[in-house]
């Protein structure tokens, strides 16, 4: 296991989690109902670097984990991110 989080770290290597947020008043989403929703914060992690016409970029979304960590290692935890072993050189999803 070790030899595997060694790789882990030089692979993606530390990542900080980015928020962004969006529909803040008057802009909410007017819904069916009636009623607004908003604001809304996403928070994502990006690894590796945008291309010049940008069309290397990756969307991976979670379906239960309600967790924004993916790949790497926070400079405070010790275990990588829920998909870690699809991120990264010789995996499903190369970062470079």
């Amino acid at each position: 296991m070790t030899k595997i989080i060694e790789r882990t770290v030089q692979d993606i290597g530390l990542v900080e989690t980015q928020y962004f947020t969006f529909g803040n008043p008057p802009s909410e989403f007017m819904l069916e109902s009636g009623e607004k929703l908003g604001p809304v914060t996403l928070a994502f992690e990006t690894y590796g670097t945008l291309n010049k016409n940008k069309s290397n970029a990756i969307l991976i979304l979670h379906a239960l984990t309600g967790n924004a960590h993916v790949a790497g290692f926070h400079p405070d935890e010790k275990d990588p991110g829920w998909w870690d072993n699809m991120i990264g050189h010789g995996k499903g999803f190369r970062h470079r």
